[in-house]
C-alpha cells in the first residue's frame, strides 16, 4: 500500500482543497502528504507572501477569491470551482494526512452507502515539536471529509458548521495540525476569533436548548453544548483551566501542557470580556435613547 513514507501507490478518489492566507511557510508539508492525490486546490485569500509560488512550481491548482468569512469561502469554492470527485477532503495549510488516514479513507468511501454525506475525523495538535494530546483536549470532531453536493456551510462564532444532507460517520486516524508561525501570531489570531466568538455568543443568549446538545450521542452535538454551557458561566477562563488541566489530564503533557492551557484559558477570558463590553455598550445605548426620549 505505501512504497516509502510520504508516499503512496494507493488511488483514492478524493479532492483535497486547502483554504489559504500567507501559508508559504506552512504548505509546503501540507502539499507533501497530499503525494496520493490527483486532485489538489488551493483556495486563497489574496496572500501578499510566496503562497502562489508554492503551489504554481507543484503544480497545484490555485485560485483566489475575496475572503468574507470560512462558510462563504468554503461554499463559494464547493459551488464554483471544477472538482474531480466526487468526495472532497477540507484542509486548513497548517494541517497534515498520515497515509493511515489515507488508507482509511480510501475504505471508508468505497464501503459508504448512499446514505452517508460526510464522515468526521479528529486533528493531534502539534507545538513547540511535539503531541499535546491531553491539553489539546484530543478528540475533538470535525466534519472534513464530504461528498460534495449534500453540505453546506453557515457561519458559527469564528468558524463555520455544516448542514449535512445524510448521515454522518467517523473516521477513527487524526489530522496532524501543527502551526509553525510562533506564539505572536498564535495570540493575534486568538484575537480576532474571541471577538467573533464574543459576538455570536451575544447574538444566541437565551437560544437553543443546551442540554439536549450535551445529553447527544453525538459528539459534534456535544462539543456545541459543551461550549454553549461554558459560555454562562463565570469565571470561564479559570475554569477552562481546570477542566483541561485537571479533569483532561493536560499536566500529562508537562510544562508545555501547563503552558498551552494558560494561552487556551486566556482565550475565553478574552471572549468573556468582549462579551461583557458587547452587553454594557447595548444598555448603554438603550439608557440614552431612553433618556432622550
Amino acid at each position: 500500500m505505501t512504497d516509502h513514507v510520504g508516499q503512496s501507490t494507493l488511488a483514492v478518489p478524493v479532492s483535497v482543497m486547502i483554504f489559504t492566507l500567507n501559508e508559504e511557510i506552512h504548505l509546503p508539508s501540507c502539499l507533501d502528504s497530499l503525494s496520493w492525490c490527483d486532485d489538489v486546490i488551493v483556495v486563497d485569500s489574496f496572500s501578499t507572501d510566496k503562497s502562489e509560488d508554492v503551489c504554481r512550481q507543484r503544480g497545484i491548482t490555485f485560485v483566489q477569491h475575496a475572503f468574507e468569512n470560512l462558510a462563504s469561502q468554503r461554499n463559494w469554492a464547493l459551488d464554483t470551482l471544477p472538482i474531480r470527485h466526487e468526495w472532497v477532503l477540507i484542509l486548513d495549510a497548517d494541517e497534515r494526512v498520515p497515509m493511515e488516514l489515507v488508507a482509511e479513507m480510501h475504505g471508508a468511501i468505497g464501503r459508504a452507502p448512499a446514505k452517508v454525506a460526510a464522515f468526521r475525523l479528529c486533528r493531534r495538535l502539534h507545538l513547540w515539536g511535539r503531541w499535546l494530546k491531553y491539553s489539546s483536549l484530543y478528540p475533538t470532531w470535525i466534519v472534513r471529509l464530504i461528498r460534495k453536493d449534500r453540505v453546506r456551510y453557515f457561519v458559527s462564532g469564528h468558524g463555520e458548521s455544516q448542514d449535512v444532507d445524510g448521515e454522518i460517520r467517523g473516521l477513527k486516524t487524526a489530522l496532524i495540525d501543527e502551526n509553525l508561525k510562533g506564539i505572536d501570531e498564535w495570540f493575534a489570531r486568538q484575537n480576532r476569533y474571541s471577538h467573533k466568538e464574543a459576538e455570536y455568543e451575544y447574538e444566541q443568549s437565551g437560544k437553543g436548548d443546551i442540554f439536549s446538545n450535551l445529553l447527544s450521542n453525538n459528539p459534534l452535538r456535544r462539543r456545541v453544548g459543551l461550549k454553549r454551557l461554558a459560555s454562562s458561566m463565570p469565571a470561564r477562563g479559570l475554569l477552562f483551566f481546570l477542566y483541561s488541566y485537571i479533569w483532561k489530564r493536560g499536566f500529562l503533557d508537562g510544562r508545555d501542557g501547563f503552558v498551552f492551557c494558560v494561552m487556551r484559558s486566556i482565550y475565553q477570558t478574552m471572549i468573556a470580556i468582549k462579551k461583557y463590553d458587547l452587553k454594557r455598550l447595548a444598555a448603554f445605548e438603550t439608557k440614552t435613547k431612553s433618556d432622550e426620549t
